[in-house]
């Protein structure tokens, strides 16, 4: 299908296992790697406002699709995935493979929802 040997791997900032604020049921949170600030420039506001602008310090990690998986479904209390933290847009190719991933190879269709400064009209694919 999607995964030749080796598989996707997709970079993140951070994962939190089981995380109850970011939607409706409780979720993986995945913290993507980058953002251009988009959000801030266009309120007219400086970066250091933005709840996220700490995130862009941290270490970044590459993390098989397959071990994302794993431990999201082999975590009972988990409903949906998240992916946000930064701007999940800017590394899109790696968004959509993991999505591809779960829903396609795994057959997965729980919740998946991406937080994105971008509009509709702006984000191509």
């Amino acid at each position: 299908m999607f995964h030749k040997k080796g598989g996707f791997h997709i970079k993140l900032k951070g994962i939190i296992e089981e995380d109850f604020i970011n939607y409706k049921l409780p979720s993986m949170f995945l913290i993507t790697t980058t953002c251009d600030w988009k959000c801030c420039k266009e309120a007219g506001i400086d970066i250091s406002i933005c709840q996220n602008q700490s995130l862009s310090k941290e270490k970044i990690k590459d993390i098989p699709d397959e071990k994302i998986f794993e431990r999201y479904i082999n975590n009972p209390i988990t409903k949906s995935i998240v992916i946000g933290g930064l701007e999940p847009f800017d590394q899109w190719k790696e968004v959509f493979d993991l999505i591809n991933y779960i829903r396609i190879e795994k057959g997965n269709n729980d919740t998946i929802v991406i937080y994105t400064g971008y509009y509709p009209e702006e984000i191509d694919g």
